[in-house]
Parts: structure tokens; sequence; C-alpha cells
């Protein structure tokens, strides 16, 4: 799966965010300018800006760093590389997770790791659309087996969005939170977000795919099509450059211990550290369940990782599935 060689080529040259003209686009790949100019006449399909300047040439708006296993592999630590049997790039998919699911239930490719450059089809939550613009953002999935059937993890997404905090402040990025069951949150914007898939008996062992998105830098033509608030590391770090290599590295770092130890050690372990991050405790909120409705104020998770609301006669009930939307200045 992949997009044109032809395509890829011109990302890598454009990839440092400077002007590189037509001609030197031509000479260099040994085609003609206007095959140039028809493959980068493809470039917003993938979710790219790329502005044309007379005189100097074609740059992308930000520049963009390509995923490379060996890069990858470099920072992960030994313990971690020993538990991944398997780590895939791909150019393009339709999805991380929906590539993993159907061998999901195979015992031997339990942490295969899953990455992608662009997805035509990412999964948000209750079937929404990711965005996925080429070369910009993390779009990570993992397999992993669990001995027990899958109530032993319905508190995983949780776990791993500690996680992914985890990951994070390791960047002194600060003013994270998580928004329950499984969003990464900045100063009251969607930063990322978590999507558990499992298979397997109710009694017996099952395999999950946990997808992780994280936004890099979305382009704002791609960033106009989300319909709540977002933000970017860009944004959460204006001055700073990160690499995505070393930072998809870092995230697979901490998924993998979390997950890898998910059997033995299960939610509360993390239960006292999620709540440190909860950016829901505390406010009015409304909580969809399916065609229900229910309003209240969050008054944080129980020690399962169900969500507490307490509603207008003072009563608290514990919930275990829903969308839950707020307003983050009240």
């Amino acid at each position: 799966m992949g997009i044109p060689e032809t395509c890829k080529q011109i990302l890598e040259i454009l990839a440092d965010g400077e002007f590189h003209s037509g001609t030197e686009l031509a000479n260099t790949l040994g085609i003609s300018r206007s095959a140039i100019w028809k493959q980068l006449r493809t470039l917003p399909k993938l979710g790219l800006e790329c502005v044309a300047v007379t005189g100097k040439g074609y740059r992308l708006i930000q520049p963009i760093e390509m995923l490379a296993e060996s890069k990858i592999h470099s920072e992960l630590t030994s313990e971690v590389e020993q538990l991944i049997s398997k780590l895939i790039i791909f150019d393009q998919i339709d999805s991380t997770n929906s590539f993993l699911m159907p061998i999901a239930g195979q015992a031997l490719d339990s942490g295969t790791i899953c990455i992608a450059e662009h997805q035509t089809a990412g999964k948000g939550r209750r079937g929404r659309a990711w965005v996925s613009p080429f070369g910009s953002n993390i779009y990570l999935s993992v397999i992993w087996r669990f001995s027990n059937g899958p109530s032993s993890i319905c508190a995983l997404s949780l776990a791993v969005g500690v996680a992914v905090v985890r990951a994070l402040r390791q960047y002194d990025i600060e003013g994270i939170g998580l928004k329950w069951p499984n969003d990464i949150y900045w100063q009251g914007k969607k930063l990322g977000g978590i999507l558990v898939e499992v298979t397997g008996e109710a009694d017996g062992p099952c395999t999950a795919v946990v997808g992780l998105g994280l936004n890099m830098f979305l382009p704002e033509t791609a960033g106009k099509t989300i319909t709540q608030d977002w933000a970017d590391l860009r944004q959460v770090m204006p001055e700073t450059v990160l690499s995505r290599n070393h930072l998809t590295a870092t995230l697979i770092n901490k998924l993998i211990s979390i997950i890898a130890t998910y059997d033995n050690v299960d939610f509360t372990s993390y239960l006292d550290e999620w709540r440190s991050y909860d950016c829901l405790k505390g406010k009015m909120a409304m909580l969809y369940i399916g065609k229900q409705q229910l309003q209240g104020e969050v008054v944080g998770i129980d020690d399962q990782g169900m969500l507490l609301l307490k509603d207008m006669s003072g009563k608290i009930k514990a919930y275990a599935s829903g969308e839950v939307s707020f307003s983050f200045g009240k």
C-alpha cells in the first residue's frame, strides 16, 4: 500500500520546507516539468499544502519528517524491542486499526505495530473520521493478546491515555489532560485520541487493537474539516521542532510498557495518575448513551474507570460508556 513512487520522491525533496524549482525537481527525478506539476496537484488529496512562487519554485507550508524504521528502532528500549514482534510502516493505508483487526486473533501477531504516513479512512470513536494528512502526525496501532476476556480490559483505553501523557511529559509539555474515556486534551482542545477494538470470546482470551492518533501539525485546510476545537504540538510547543520518529519511539516505549503488563496490574495501578490528569472533573457535561442524553456534573471516575456523573438531584451514578460533551470554560 502506498502513494505513487514519483510523488513520494517529490515529497522527500520538498520535506525540508524550502523552495525547489520545477526544473530542479524534473532534473533530479529525470522526468518532465509537466509530470512534476501533475504530481504536485495530488498533494491536497494527501492533506498537504504546497505553495508556488514565480522565480523560486515550490515548497510545503510546513516541513515534514518521514517515518524511518531504523530511526524508530534506535530509540526503543531493549525491553520494548523484545516485546515487539513486528513493526510495519505504510506510506498510505485506509486505517492502521482496520489493517490490524483481521489478524488480531492470531496469537503469534501479538506485539505487531502498524504506523502510517497517511490514512485515507482514519477511524475515530463511534465511526467518526480521523483527519490524517501525510507525514504530519502520529497514526499508530498495536495488537496485544490478553489472557482474560474483554471485561478484564474495559479500562485499557484509560491506561493507554496515561502512557501517552507520560510520553509527552518527557518533552516538558505542560497542560496535558485526559478526557474520559479516551481523548488527549491540551488547554480545552483535542490533541489526540485513542481507539481500542477488541475481539475474542467473553470468557476466554481476547485480543485488542489499540490505536492512537496524535496531532503534531495539522494544515489549516485539513483542520477546517474537524468539528471540535483541536490543537497540535506545533501550537503547544511553537519554539520547538519535534522529531516525529523520536516521538513515535517514545510513544511506543510508554505504550508497550503499560500494555504488556496490564494483565498483571490492571487499571488500578494507574487510577491515581489518571485522576491527576482528569480535565472533566467538576465540569457540567452532557453524556450521550445512544439516543439518551444525561446532564450533570462530572465528579471523576470510580475505581473501575467508569464515569461518575452527579445529576440535578444530586445523585451520583457510574457509567461504563458514552460520549461526553462539555464546555471547558464552565
